[in-house]
């Protein structure tokens, strides 16, 4: 079980990946911006992942701002990018070292996968 931290700023869309991953069996913390998810990271809770859109309200790369952040509050943090766009090479060259996508909309099983292949232990 993990704690992972969701921040995604569509009301609708971060309630259904709330449940989801609720229901994956992991724990969860809200954000719906930039300030809530700092708000979390810089406090002494657990978090093993990040689940960040990588747009957030006006700002086009918020969620980009969001992960590179956390990695420097917390490094080694795991951290799942989402967005409706399709995968470019301009938007995984953003991504944290690490960094995985998953696509919108995502489906339950989609959603398990990513967050097991993102869990995984590192191997030496």
């Amino acid at each position: 079980m993990a704690v992972v931290l969701v921040v995604e700023d569509e009301v609708f869309i971060r309630q259904n990946a709330v449940w989801t991953i609720e229901d994956l069996g992991h724990n969860t913390l809200l954000a719906n911006d930039q300030a809530e998810a700092l708000a979390h990271l810089s406090a002494n809770g657990a978090i093993d992942a990040l689940f960040v859109d990588i747009r957030l309200g006006s700002m086009a790369d918020g969620g980009y701002a969001v992960a590179d952040e956390a990695i420097r509050l917390r490094p080694g943090l795991r951290v799942l990018y989402t967005s409706g766009s399709a995968l470019t090479g301009e938007m995984t060259g953003r991504f944290v070292a690490g960094g995985q996508f998953l696509q919108k909309p995502y489906s339950e099983a989609h959603l398990d996968t990513a967050l097991a292949e993102l869990l995984k232990p590192a191997h030496p």
